[in-house]
């Protein structure tokens, strides 16, 4: 769980209701169904406007690595990637053939089968070098499509304001209900810029991260991979292995050691 997201969004919402309700306000004011409806089924279908349904979809599943942080233990990375360069030191390459069905991650997988086919390395890393880019093409339209949802939602939320102030001025010869019902269309603006700023952009931003971090992860086991057909020594393949872990993680490594 990624406490940092979940607090921010808590933390948020906790602030912009308690200063409304100091103002003298009350939830009531700012639920309106009507302007919700306006404002993220006008951004909905813009965005599905803009991006093919698949990613959209993909880029919903996605959502949970905002909140949850995915289970990705790189120091246990580099352990398993050391085991098997003492192995192919020990037993030859060819040995590592039987190990391939246990892999789960499917990058490492690929890599490792291409190394124990023979592949050089200066080719290895070119097919996988490809592999990864591709992905992280594809993968880069994930934090795009929240980003062109913040984009789109506080206009929608204009445009929800409009609407109702058209429907407030039809009604003027009830001049007492003319504040009240100005009041109630504005709540769609509300929606669509905190939407934005509270969720949508910040979600993306956090995915990014995710994102890039699931990258460098792939850049670690390629080059272990690489390490290993060229037969370098274990202990140097931990130390090489060990500078794309960050500051934190490294520290906390070091420590368990």
């Amino acid at each position: 769980m990624d406490k940092a997201s979940i607090g921010g969004v808590l933390l948020a919402v906790v602030g912009i209701v308690a200063g409304l309700l100091l103002e003298g306000g009350n939830l009531g004011q700012i639920i309106q169904p009507t302007a919700a409806m306006i404002v993220f089924g006008g951004t909905l279908g813009a965005v599905l406007l803009q991006f093919p349904l698949t990613t959209v979809i993909e880029a919903t599943q996605r959502l949970a690595h905002v909140f949850f942080t995915p289970r990705q233990e790189s120091a246990k990375l580099i352990q398993t990637l050391v085991a098997y360069a003492n192995k192919a030191r020990r037993s030859g390459l060819v040995s590592l053939d039987g190990d391939l069905k246990t892999i789960e991650e499917p990058f490492l997988r690929q890599a490792l089968t291409l190394a124990v086919d023979g592949s050089e390395p200066a080719e290895l890393r070119k097919i996988m070098s490809l592999s990864m880019d591709a992905r992280a093409e594809g993968e880069e339209r994930l934090p795009a499509v929240f980003e062109s949802a913040g984009g789109f939602s506080p206009t929608i939320g204009i445009l929800g304001a409009v609407l109702g102030l058209i429907q407030v001025m039809q009604h003027l010869d009830r001049i007492e209900e003319v504040g009240k019902g100005i009041a109630v269309a504005f709540v769609a603006t509300i929606y669509g810029v905190g939407a934005a700023n509270l969720f949508f952009l910040p979600a993306a931003g956090k995915l990014r991260i995710r994102i890039q971090e699931e990258h460098r992860r792939r850049e670690m086991m390629l080059e272990g991979v690489i390490s290993i057909l060229e037969g370098i020594n274990p202990r140097m393949l931990e130390v090489k292995l060990g500078g794309f872990l960050d500051e934190v993680k490294a520290a906390a490594r070091k420590k368990a050691a």
